[in-house]
């Protein structure tokens, strides 16, 4: 049984990939479905408006938070190697550092800086927008899945 700081530790893990999880659940279920749904030229200044929004402190802390978190659980469960739900928490570790946070700078933010060095309303714009949102919901889609399963294991651990 998984108890003491340890217990903690893996909590936020559970809280701070959940949270995550919803977010980019949202933008996967409605967000992205909303913008492809504008002109070209007015889902592209909002879809840049909420990238420059969501570096915000409160985002970026839960986002690379339970990296941090994730990172921690990965590193206490090799030193402490316990009997119970060692798999898990290794694999909901690897989940979200690897299938989500290291996706989102793979696969989502080179995409996003390619959209902010685009004017709206400008032929390249247009062209790029509907590419763009095919490509970033698709991996949001995996980052959220992936997010969520972490969440999940997480807490198969714990019980």
């Amino acid at each position: 049984m998984i108890d003491g700081p340890y217990y903690v530790l893996v909590l936020l893990g559970v809280l701070g990939t959940g949270l995550v999880a919803g977010v980019f659940c949202g933008f996967s279920a409605f967000v992205m479905r909303g913008l492809a749904s504008l002109p070209p030229a007015q889902g592209v200044a909002a879809m840049n408006a909420i990238n420059r929004a969501a570096l915000t402190p409160a985002f970026m802390l839960v986002f690379a938070g339970a990296a941090v978190v994730c990172a921690m659980i990965a590193v206490v469960t090799f030193v402490v190697w316990p009997d119970d739900g060692k798999a898990e928490l290794l694999l909901g570790s690897g989940l979200y550092l690897f299938g989500s946070f290291g996706l989102t700078a793979m696969a989502n933010v080179p995409r996003n800086e390619a959209l902010a060095k685009l004017e709206p309303g400008t032929p390249e714009a247009v062209s790029y927008w509907p590419v763009y949102v095919r490509d970033w919901t698709l991996w949001n889609h995996v980052r959220t899945v992936a997010s969520a399963a972490a969440a999940l294991v997480f807490v198969l651990a714990l019980s």
